[in-house]
């Protein structure tokens, strides 16, 4: 299975009065992993657009496990797989890069849609992503 890892700092503005970031923020932070995975896997989102496919988060699970604050040097590890014939699912992970300490987990699903909104099956093409398939189209 494809895991990307990307690294981020928490800005001062992710953060609040209580020393951690804004809950928020964690839905951010795993859309630049799934962003960063799919750039990495050769294919970035914005190909799949200029492709006709479009993939809308219809559904999401958020755990948050501990703190990070401002400057804190984040490590966000994303995975994706299969969760249907038309939806994907992204699992999320993001630690304290110093330290491996989780600070929240979680995943999003993805319905695959045309730009006029109608259902698509997954291409082969991402199938070929998923399963880490080096020659892709």
């Amino acid at each position: 299975m494809f895991i990307h890892i990307h690294e981020l700092r928490v800005r001062y503005s992710e953060s609040d009065r209580m020393g951690t970031f804004y809950n928020s923020r964690l839905l951010e932070w795993m859309e630049v992993g799934r962003t960063e995975l799919l750039r990495a896997a050769g294919y970035p989102y914005i190909e799949w657009e200029n492709k006709g496919l479009m993939a809308p988060i219809v559904e999401s699970h958020l755990k948050f496990k501990g703190r990070a604050g401002y400057d804190d040097l984040l490590r966000i590890e994303t995975r994706f797989s299969r969760e249907s014939r038309a939806r994907l699912r992204f699992d999320t992970r993001v630690c304290l890069a110093d330290s491996d300490v989780t600070v929240a987990e979680g995943w999003t699903i993805h319905a695959l849609i045309n730009p006029e909104g109608k259902p698509m099956r997954i291409p082969e093409w991402v199938d070929d992503l998923i399963n880490g398939d080096e020659e892709n189209e």
